[in-house]
């Protein structure tokens, strides 16, 4: 019998509410002496930006955040994931909400797996909700605590991430949703993050692909012996593809961005073939500007040495409604750079090479207009919009930080990324402007500067650059473990203007 995912696709919402949050003030010498040993310590003096910035500590303490809103009076809101993977410690899902006043709240929510985005817009929360089968739109007013879920038929449960919600000039919401396979696939090695609880997910195309029946052959980590099994592009693990065979695209695919009116009718699919999704940014002039990442070179569909990105979404600039053909932009088989994944400047040095999944292949719509190392891991992001602060009409970019050793063997990868850098996406260079004084997360060295930036958001008067820092996350050649407690806020303005 087949599964029937129309049940599995049901979603009736989650409970959600206020409650006061204790929070204590922080001078410098209690920030230099935390009681967390995985970060024992902060100091802004460890921080390097450009002459005539300043660096302070807003929030610490934090666990496992994944972005930053504003309300139009100045309030904050920083929102926490709580737990989806097992490699993390389990933590509740919740949005903090910091007012002008000092006062402190926090959103709390019963879902799997909590808030990866978030937007204030009118009285109002939307938020980008990772879990189960399908990923959530969501809104919640905090005048009177309604909740409504506005999307819930973005096929999830696997690797990566939604992106968004952002809004643009236009009025209409934008978002996106991360690959479920982390490298074209569903693999053995999904199955430490979502796959075990989500065993039928799989990528959905956003147009209609015909497969080249190369299939993946990997261990069957469901049984107690060593068992082979192969599986196939847009399939559930364990299903094989057949050379010719068509698999038909979809309004709600991933690996995709879309927009909508803001309370989620007339869904339009922008774009498909984004491997993550995850930062997006939209600049005065109504053009989407979205981050990608890389494919990683490890398991059974190896890639080596390929770019992260920063991709100009044009059918953003297009008349809401008017989109007939989404653009393609190269997952499953096209690297950042154009190059096919087989190309031999992508052969891997660990791991089994890949292979093309798709025959006759949409057009891609690269070029990129921003290549960064591999492994650097971009996220979140936002355009200077004040000559203020500076940098006017750059994109500023939070860069996590690489997963090196884990996902790649290179010891030039070990330390790309941890940090903040501002993009020229005109010329398509950039710049860094927030990056400890030795490159990689503070705790590496013992020191009291970043760990891994996951946010970067400017203040609704343009002075302020809030920097969101995901915390301490260890890794190894076999996993990764990430610490709660061990997030922080940080703030950058210019010296002569320190009260944005």
């Amino acid at each position: 019998m087949g599964t029937d995912y129309t049940e599995l696709r049901k979603n009736t919402g989650f409970s959600i509410s206020k409650t006061k949050l204790k929070t204590a003030p922080a001078s410098g010498q209690d920030l230099r002496t935390l009681s967390t040993p995985a970060r024992p310590m902060l100091d802004a003096s460890e921080v390097v930006v450009p002459e005539g910035y300043k660096v302070e500590v807003v929030m610490a303490g934090l666990s496992f955040p994944t972005d930053i809103a504003f309300a139009d009076d100045g309030t904050v809101f920083v929102s926490e994931g709580g737990s989806s993977w097992p490699t993390r410690p389990y933590m509740p899902a919740r949005v903090i909400v910091h007012h002008r006043s000092g006062e402190t709240e926090a959103i709390v929510m019963n879902v799997q797996a909590g808030p990866r985005g978030i937007a204030w817009r009118d009285g109002e929360l939307y938020m980008a909700l990772k879990g189960g089968y399908h990923m959530q739109i969501a809104k919640y007013n905090l005048a009177n605590g309604e909740l409504k879920i506005l999307i819930d038929q973005l096929p999830s449960g696997g690797w990566h991430e939604p992106g968004g919600p952002i809004f643009g000039p236009d009025g209409m919401m934008y978002f996106g949703n991360g690959s479920v396979s982390q490298q074209g696939v569903t693999l053995p090695a999904g199955f430490t993050v979502d796959l075990a609880k989500h065993p039928n997910a799989h990528d959905v195309p956003g147009q209609d692909v015909t497969l080249t029946g190369n299939n993946v052959r990997s261990r069957d980590p469901r049984l107690p012996y060593p068992y082979m099994i192969e599986t196939g592009a847009f399939k559930p693990f364990g299903t094989p593809a057949k050379k010719g065979e068509v698999v038909k695209g979809e309004l709600f695919c991933n690996s995709a961005v879309w927009r909508s009116r803001p309370d989620g009718t007339d869904v339009e699919l922008l774009a498909w073939g984004i491997r993550n999704p995850f930062g997006m940014a939209m600049n005065d002039a109504g053009e989407l500007y979205v981050a990608d990442n890389d494919f990683e070179e490890k398991g059974e569909r190896a890639v080596a040495n390929d770019p992260d990105r920063i991709w100009h979404i044009q059918n953003a600039s297009l008349p809401f409604g008017s989109v007939n053909t989404p653009a393609w932009y190269g997952f499953p088989d096209i690297c950042g750079d154009g190059l096919p994944v087989n190309h031999e400047s992508h052969l891997p040095s660990r791991g089994k090479a890949a292979e093309l999944l798709l025959e006759n292949p949409p057009e891609w719509a690269g070029p990129a207009v921003f290549l960064e190392q591999p492994h650097s891991c971009m996220c979140k992001m936002d355009f200077s919009r004040s000559d203020a602060f500076g940098h006017e009409g750059e994109l500023f970019v939070a860069e996590w930080g690489t997963l090196a050793p884990l996902n790649s063997p290179r010891p030039e990868d070990l330390d790309h990324g941890f940090r903040v850098i501002r993009v020229n996406v005109e010329k398509g260079t950039a710049e860094p402007f927030m990056h400890n004084r030795k490159m990689g997360p503070a705790s590496t060295y013992g020191t009291g500067g970043i760990e891994r930036p996951v946010s970067c958001k400017f203040s609704p008067d343009g002075r302020s650059l809030y920097v969101l820092d995901f915390g301490v996350a260890k890794v190894t050649p076999g996993n990764m473990l990430a610490f709660a407690h061990t997030g922080v806020l940080w703030k950058v303005t210019r010296k002569e203007d320190n009260n944005g």
